[in-house]
């Protein structure tokens, strides 16, 4: 455990003025179990309690639960669709910064707008 998690979160819950009381009580855990996260004595906690966290914050879902170590459920469930498709494109795209992914992001909800059966000329 490196701490960046519980680190980051007590950043921006005192940058929000809200107390580790009340936070713990928004989010549906005990004040001390939170403590704990924030000075790096305990792993983050499950997803669901990361996504709770996460919005309770106003920050990123994907963000904040890479930094807790994982990816979402719903993005696993994504690449197991097509594990061999997703893998190459994930490591295609690694390095990729900024403008880079933005364009690829583009491409494909590009990709996903048009009807199936159509060519690229259509």
């Amino acid at each position: 455990m490196d701490g960046r998690f519980g680190s980051t979160v007590r950043i921006l819950r005192t940058k929000k003025g809200i107390g580790l009381r009340k936070f713990a009580k928004q989010v549906g855990i005990s004040p001390t179990y939170l403590s704990k996260i924030e000075r790096g004595e305990f792993p983050p906690p499950a997803e669901d309690k990361v996504v709770a966290i996460a919005d309770a914050l106003e920050q990123d879902h994907d963000e904040l639960l890479a930094l807790s170590g994982r990816i979402a459920t719903e993005l696993k469930q994504v690449i197991l669709r097509a594990p061999k498709e997703f893998g190459s494109l994930l490591r295609m795209a690694d390095g990729l910064r900024g403008d880079g992914l933005a364009q690829l992001s583009q491409a494909a909800e590009k990709l996903r707008a048009k009807p199936a059966g159509r060519s690229a000329k259509a």
